[in-house]
């Protein structure tokens, strides 16, 4: 009999449907899974067994009344520790923030409950969403990392714990921790999703993302998310994007992908380029190498300038009161960020511009972007989250990205393909993820 921990979001919804399983014992499974895997990986800042039990009992109840459900009803979700709960601790992965209680949820919160979804429990996060280590180990490989700082969303999912997370990136964070531990993590377009009531780093680059098993179920929580919030100014007053419904549609003709190595091709692992050369054979027509112009070797430096700027700005207070207790590599990208001059910043969100307009011309001709999400398989040690590099251009540019866990590396780890689109054309790119996924599993 398959243990409902193992199934995907889209499986656990028709089985609630038929009166086949109830919230409660799916909370139960995964309540077992997270008891046998969670001393080992640490996915969780934050779980508490008996109120996830009493989340699944009310929505129990709800649908036994008859009352209209959501299209998350009965559903569990990690959220990421930066991201505000009020009845639960938002630590912010910091000494700093211990014991910190928010007096509302964030907007994707709210709209995770009202979509009927069970929080679970709140992941690791990296320090502040930066660059230092959480706790959680990657759950391929206990001694190599999960990526960050979104490590607690991907390792939980990967680890069968919850179907479906909530991460964020600033850099990589959403792509390369997927890359990591082997499922889907996608990045929606820059102000697709609001950010009211978590932690921000830098408006210009800061995306709420989401990790699942497959792209349908990514699609399924990134519609419940996305949405006009009049408090994240970024956000926009348009239809609903109609996520899912358009990803399990079949494209209207072939897709049509450029292979894009990027100007950070040479830190790829040679298996890694390898991979992605029998993987660009494979699809023979209906992908070609494209070349970027040289400009876009400028994307990585303007994307560390609004970084660092944000940074120090929005990380001021914790600098201001605890220096001390913060990490020697944060307080670094603090203070780095506190030289970045008005006219550096103003350039870093020129270069955002032009780089993001460049990519248009692209997007005309072809319907997606193939690239790696990460250098290779996940690094051994638990000192760093790994190199972000892959995923810097298309996060400066505010375009959506999926990784997709398509390839294996040489020591039978996950590698993970990043597929781009369009900005604003989230939809798209998720039919075309989902198109390219079938592909490659009949080629296997």
């Amino acid at each position: 009999m398959t243990d409902p921990a193992d199934f995907t979001a889209h499986e656990a919804l028709a089985r609630m449907a038929r009166g086949e399983l109830r919230a409660n014992e799916l909370v139960e499974a995964q309540l077992r899974r997270i008891a046998a895997k969670e001393p080992e990986i640490g996915a969780f800042a934050f779980l508490d067994a008996d109120m996830a039990r009493q989340a699944a009992k009310a929505v129990d109840a709800h649908r036994a009344s008859g009352r209209p459900i959501g299209g998350l009803h009965g559903l569990a979700v990690g959220v990421k520790d930066i991201i505000d709960t009020a009845d639960m601790p938002t630590e912010n992965g910091t000494i700093i923030d211990a014991g910190r209680r928010p007096g509302k949820d964030a907007t994707i919160v709210r709209r995770l409950r009202q979509a009927g979804a069970i929080v679970m429990g709140k992941t690791v996060t990296a320090e502040l969403a930066s660059m230092g280590p959480g706790k959680t180990r990657n759950p391929h490989d206990p001694g190599r990392t999960p990526g960050g700082s979104s490590s607690g969303s991907a390792a939980a999912v990967a680890a069968g714990m919850v179907p479906l997370a909530i991460g964020t990136q600033t850099f990589g964070s959403v792509i390369r921790p997927a890359s990591f531990c082997g499922v889907v993590g996608f990045k929606p377009s820059h102000g697709l999703v609001p950010r009211t009531g978590m932690r921000v780093h830098s408006r210009e680059l800061d995306t709420v993302g989401v990790f699942a098993r497959d792209v349908a179920d990514a699609a399924l929580l990134a519609d419940a998310l996305a949405g006009h919030d009049p408090e994240d100014a970024d956000t926009r007053l348009l239809p609903p994007p109609r996520l899912l419904e358009i990803a399990m549609t079949e494209p209207p003709v072939t897709p049509s992908l450029a292979f894009v190595k990027t100007p950070v091709w040479d830190r790829a692992e040679p298996a890694t380029q390898e991979g992605f050369g029998e993987l660009v054979a494979a699809l023979g027509d209906t992908c070609t190498e494209v070349t970027l112009p040289e400009l876009y070797e400028e994307a990585l430096g303007a994307l560390k300038s609004l970084m660092q700027a944000g940074m120090a700005r929005g990380l001021a207070a914790y600098y201001r009161k605890g220096k001390e207790q913060l990490s020697p590599a944060l307080r670094g990208v603090i203070e780095e960020g506190l030289k970045v001059t008005a006219v550096d910043y103003l350039t870093a969100r020129d270069w955002r511009e032009a780089l993001g307009n460049g990519l248009e011309q692209l997007f005309d001709r072809y319907d997606a972007i193939v690239t790696p999400a990460a250098n290779g398989e996940a690094p051994r040690g638990l000192d760093s989250t790994g190199d972000p590099a892959f995923s810097g251009l298309w996060t400066l540019c505010g375009v959506p990205a999926i990784s997709l866990p398509l390839l294996t590396g040489p020591n039978g780890l996950p590698v993970g393909v990043q597929l781009v689109g369009r900005r604003g054309e989230d939809a798209r790119l998720l039919r075309t993820a989902r198109w390219l996924t079938r592909r490659i599993e009949a080629q296997a």
